[in-house]
């Protein structure tokens, strides 16, 4: 696998179309990283880590509205390893004016834009989400 941040994220996005309530992927630090600022912006329900050394996993949980319509409506990836997107602190997209995240690797770790914005620093754009 070439990409493991597009597998995470293809994942996830064939599980909400198959209306699953979960979802399993390989464990990795950046992977993890990534599930727990989806956590913490109310796009999935919760995530555990189950297994041990090499064969651990992430166990996501997705979040639903009262219709059974996914939380999350677009999850698109960005930067990839043929052609990635570097952005200033001034150039950091606010998706939905606002009301979607995206989600950054930058010198002081993975940061949603907010955040970035907030520590005044730039760095590579992973994905979009909202």
């Amino acid at each position: 696998m070439s990409d493991p941040i597009s597998d995470l994220l293809t994942r996830i996005r064939n599980a909400i179309r198959a209306g699953h309530s979960k979802v399993d992927v390989s464990y990795s630090k950046i992977k993890m990283e990534i599930v727990r600022l989806l956590r913490e912006e109310g796009y999935i329900n919760n995530y555990k880590i189950t297994g041990e050394g090499c064969r651990r996993t992430i166990r996501i949980y997705l979040r639903y509205a009262q219709s059974s319509e996914s939380v999350i409506q677009n999850l698109e990836r960005v930067s990839k390893p043929g052609r990635r997107v570097y952005v200033g602190v001034k150039e950091i997209p606010r998706p939905l004016n606002g009301l979607g995240t995206c989600i950054l690797s930058t010198s002081r770790g993975i940061l949603t834009g907010k955040e970035a914005r907030q520590a005044h620093v730039g760095g590579e754009l992973l994905c979009i989400v909202y």
